[in-house]
């Protein structure tokens, strides 16, 4: 089923259908990362299925006392149970998977480290056996040749002391008084278990170390699951990028743009895509690569220039999309509106892809002015949807553009 939803996912994104497959541009995993590591934040089903599941353990450890909590309990034996082996013949799917979810090497420890006892009246929990320290371990591991002497295995922490005037006072019991090289151990085993403070009044309950409110939530398990098996690093431009109020699909072929990941005829012949012709078909000279096509071009970049004389700048494009998108964005000049200037390489860029597509599949000439019309229309409708208080008439807009980007 999860690579059925996929499959979905990745046909929406890339078209396509149940017969015809499309070119992947960018690697799933790319795509379901956060917009500002450089993805489109799509759900990873994987790792989305896994924190749903969680929330599940998560609701059965604190709901105790709810019906299907209890008829959990009378069936499989309570939440420990999740953690051992057995038959599975006897068990529901359901069960199945949420021990699955539990015992997965890669990624249920990441949800389970981040689930913790807070101890309070120690009514729930076992000493030895159960993972409620800092370390996550077991008391049983961390001391093995202690716990195997100790007559108080099994045992919840309210049954190993009792409190005195003087406040709680730990009882332990052993089998044999304790051997020389055991006196050590025995020292870090009470320095880890000193600053337990057991209350007369209240019960032990879980935690969730993912959230600020101590509160399990599916987003934020989801975070974790997706920062521990695909990593990535904030991204400057992304951030910058995702910010501006424009259409999604804009955002999406600038996304693309930046990453070099559109159809362009070079990218095409990467991909083993059989072409006759790679020239740029505006200049008929250069390779049509991202770079060329869209800022270096010889019909291109007097559209460009002419951007940067509204402002009195004189600069040189660098030779990528995300360093000119950098570059773009990071401009100053006095009175310049940051957010109608990025408007504007939005506009240029999407323009261009327009005007190319028009060129290679109607058979269009080349019309830098048509091209131009539309940057400013486009801009100016971007404008009149996100910009508060814009009134501006296209007509006053297109004749006195160079204006528009200066307070």
């Amino acid at each position: 089923m999860e690579e059925r939803l996929k499959r979905i996912q990745r046909r929406f994104l890339w078209g396509g259908g149940l017969e015809q497959k499309r070119i992947a541009w960018i690697k799933w995993d790319q795509v379901c990362m956060p917009k500002d590591k450089g993805g489109l934040g799509i759900k990873d089903i994987d790792s989305f299925n896994l924190a749903l599941l969680a929330k599940w353990k998560w609701n059965y450890m604190q709901e105790k006392g709810e019906i299907w909590s209890r008829v959990l309990e009378s069936k499989y034996g309570g939440w420990r149970s999740l953690y051992e082996e057995g038959r599975e013949g006897h068990q529901s799917i359901w069960w199945k998977d949420l021990k699955q979810t539990v015992n997965s090497a890669q990624h249920g420890d990441i949800v389970h480290s981040n689930m913790r006892w807070k101890i309070v009246g120690g009514d729930k929990v076992r000493l030895w056996e159960d993972k409620w320290n800092q370390q996550q371990q077991p008391l049983a591991e961390r001391y093995p040749r202690l716990y195997q002497i100790s007559t108080q295995q099994n045992q919840i922490i309210r049954h190993m002391g009792q409190h005195m005037q003087s406040g709680w006072e730990w009882q332990f019991l052993w089998r044999r008084s304790l051997f020389e090289n055991e006196i050590e151990s025995a020292v870090n085993f009470l320095k880890d278990i000193e600053g337990i403070h057991i209350q007369q009044q209240g019960s032990d309950e879980w935690e969730w170390l993912g959230d600020q409110t101590r509160k399990y939530s599916t987003r934020s398990a989801y975070n974790l699951i997706l920062e521990a098996s695909k990593g990535g690093q904030h991204q400057d431009w992304c951030k910058e990028l995702w910010r501006i109020k424009i259409p999604s699909k804009i955002s999406v072929f600038a996304w693309r743009l930046i990453e070099d990941r559109l159809p362009t005829r070079m990218n095409l012949h990467r991909r083993q895509v059989q072409l006759q012709d790679l020239r740029c078909p505006f200049c008929r000279e250069a390779v049509e690569e991202a770079s060329h096509l869209f800022f270096h071009c010889v019909f291109i970049q007097p559209i460009l220039w002419e951007s940067m004389s509204w402002l009195n700048l004189q600069t040189a494009f660098p030779l990528g999309p995300k360093q000119n998108f950098l570059q773009h964005i990071s401009i100053q000049a006095a009175g310049l509106r940051s957010n109608r200037w990025r408007y504007w390489w939005m506009a240029v860029t999407w323009a261009i892809w327009k005007t190319r597509n028009r060129v290679l599949f109607s058979n269009a000439e080349f019309d830098a002015n048509r091209l131009f019309d539309e940057a400013v229309f486009w801009t100016w409708t971007w404008l009149r949807h996100f910009e508060k208080h814009f009134s501006t008439h296209l007509n006053q807009w297109a004749s006195n553009i160079s204006q528009g980007f200066i307070m």
